[in-house]
This record gives C-alpha cells, structure tokens and sequence, in this order.
C-alpha cells in the first residue's frame, strides 16, 4: 500500500460539475450519463441497471470475495402536488428535509416538455402587505408555495403552460468556494462524496497500483428516499463502505476538516472490524480521523443489509455544516476521505474467512474483550 497523490483541481472541478446537473431522487438519468462519461474519461469500465445505478469495477489480483465503495447520485428536491387558484404551485419534498431551507430557493420546474423558473415562497412573502406576519407563520411544506416566472394567476394559466401535478422541482444547488477553501451548496450530499470517489480512482488508475481484490464504485440513485444499495451489489461483495456526508453540528464529532468514520448511526452500529480497519488505515497515513456516531441518518450500507446482503459494512464521511439544509464543507476534508479511499481499496481484506459466506467457525475473529479489574478485598 502506497499513499497517492489526490489531485485536488479534479476533485473540486468534479464537484462542481455535478453540482450543476439536478438530480433529485426519480430525475437522475442526466447526472447517470455525466458520471458515466467521467468513468469513461478514467478508463474505468461500468454497467447500469435497469433504472441507472452504476456499477464500476478496479480490477484486482483476486476477483471474489471483493469489496464495494458506495456514494449515492439522487439528492433532496421538491414535486407539485397541486395548482392553486392565485397561480402558484403547491409543493411537497422529494426526500426529508425541512421547508424552511426551501423558502427563498430558486428552482426549475420541469413538465413533460419544458421547464420553468420560479421561486419558494412563504405564503405571507410581502413585508410590505403582511408586516410582523412574516415572522409568525409557521413553517412546513403547507406554508409554502412556488412562484412561477411567467404569467400565471389561475389554475387555467398553469395547465396552459403545460404545469401539472408531479412535475419535478429541481432546486438550484448555489455553489460557492471560498479562498479558504470552504464550498457552500445545497446537494453537496451526497455529490461530495461521489467527487471523492471520482478522485480516488482517478489516483488510482493513474498511478497503475495492483490492487488485491476488485473493487467495484457503486452510485446510487435513490439513498434519500430508502432503497440506496438495495439493489446493486454482486453477490461475493464481503465487505462495503458507505461514502456519504457527516453531520457538523452541536453534539456531534464531526469536522469539516477530517476524515469522520461513522460508529452507529440510526440503522444501528457498524461492522466493528471494517470501522477498526479505516480508522487503522488513516493512523497509518497521517489522515485525520474521527469517530462519530449518528442519530437521524441512515445510508446506502442500510438499505444493501436490509435488502439480505451477509456483508460487513461501514460509512466513512466528510464533514457537512447544516445538512439537509444551507449545507458547507471544506476541501481538505475531501481530499483526506478521497486518500482514505485510495488507501483501503489497496488494502488486504478485513477477514480472510470472508472468502466464504457460509462456513466453520475456524478463522472467524474474536472481539477484544478487556476484563475489568478488580481490588482484592
């Protein structure tokens, strides 16, 4: 195993390409082809199945068991749920998160034909006419409605425009990037992780390393509304790590600044063997590193273990400021979890007895257990 050279340029420069592709959960054929043609670019070979997860595969020494690095493709967005009669558009969330990090958001509302500009609006928007109001309505996605930038002031106006219930609502992701290095966007869930994984095998393929077993990036399409990896893992993957957003909040481990491996999150804990292996992997190679735990989140490791997989699964973050919402990470972050990639897919397999899922009991490993000491009476 050798520490690569994560070349920091691509990373952001692939970040910001997907940031400008609109992909949320059930619209996600455009960033499938952009993140194809990126694979393509690498000389890494990939499949799709039938609705357009990504399956890629890194050759290694042995093909089976082999492992899996996983980052999800869809992210938050919005739906019409109904024309009202002022012309604005009732709107419901694709995925969870809160109306209040809707209100002001400029989106593109997308019929079967065509789309459109408009904005989130509280409805009492006009200081103007509602004065101390404003403040007082309460959020939720029944508080708020689009407007839509043209014409419309009746139900009648927006079916002539072709606007129907279930258009998609594409929010705009606004990214910024910082001298200091900081980038400020909606979506960077997970598309953060998707550039790191980009990266590293960018490093890896340019650098020529053998790795010791294959090991397939796998990009969902569905992570934020529940099936994520359900779907898309060969059946001899052993061992699977989830590359997703940490929660930089209050309470919480996470940096922005650091690797941050993932404990338990609301899914419950993860393999404890895998998440030992990642933490050892960035000791070894000076990559900073934290532990986390998490309470609402769950991740593509989730849904492949519900799903029936027997794999042993792990997540490993970059730290988000405000997730699900006016969302902020920084760029060593990145590039510390893109060498964090680059390093465990050159690594040996966790357990050896992996090879086979279901066997005797020899080889299988034990879990330190520290007897407690005790005074003599």
């Amino acid at each position: 195993m050798k520490r690569l050279e994560i070349d920091r340029s691509y990373l952001l420069q692939t970040l910001l390409k997907l940031l400008e592709v609109p992909s949320p959960s059930g619209y996600t054929d455009s960033i499938v082809h952009l993140v194809g043609d990126m694979l393509g670019e690498l000389g890494v070979p990939f499949e799709l199945t039938r609705r357009g997860a990504i399956r890629a595969n890194l050759d290694g020494r042995v093909s089976s068991p082999d492992r899996a690095l996983v980052a999800h493709l869809d992210t938050l967005g919005a739906m019409v749920s109904y024309l009202k009669p002022n012309g604005r558009l009732g709107v419901c969330p694709i995925g969870t998160w809160s109306s209040r990090f809707a209100e002001g958001a400029r989106v593109t509302v997308c019929t079967d034909t065509l789309g459109y500009r408009g904005t989130i609006l509280p409805l009492r928007a006009s200081g103007h006419v509602y004065g101390d109001e404003i403040d007082q309505q309460p959020a939720g996605w029944d508080n708020v409605e689009i407007r839509v930038d043209e014409r419309a002031e009746s139900e009648e106006e927006l079916r002539d425009l072709g606007i129907q219930v279930g258009d998609y609502v594409m929010v705009d992701a606004q990214p910024e990037v910082t001298e200091s290095g900081y980038i400020a966007a909606r979506h960077l869930d997970d598309k953060g992780g998707v550039a790191c994984l980009l990266a590293a095998a960018a490093a890896l393929t340019e650098s020529g390393v053998e790795l010791p077993v294959d090991c397939h990036l796998l990009f969902t399409i569905h992570e934020e509304v529940g099936s994520g990896a359900s779907a898309i893992l060969h059946q001899d993957v052993a061992e699977m790590v989830s590359i997703d957003n940490a929660t930089v909040a209050p309470g919480q481990n996470s940096s922005e600044h650091e690797v941050n491996i993932a404990m338990l999150d609301g899914s419950g804990p993860y393999d404890w063997h895998l998440t030992r292996r990642l933490i050892e992997l960035c000791d070894g190679f000076e990559i900073p590193v934290r532990r986390e735990v998490f309470r609402n989140y769950r991740s593509d490791a989730a849904t492949a273990v519900e799903a029936g997989n027997d794999i042993r699964t792990a997540l490993a973050c970059f730290g988000v400021d405000g997730s699900h919402g006016w969302e902020r990470t920084h760029i060593d972050g990145l590039l510390q979890l893109a060498q964090l990639v680059a390093v465990y897919a050159q690594s040996e397999p966790v357990v050896a007895r992996d090879r086979v899922s279901l066997g005797p009991p020899e080889g299988f490993p034990e879990q330190p257990i520290e007897k407690p000491r005790l005074v003599e009476p």
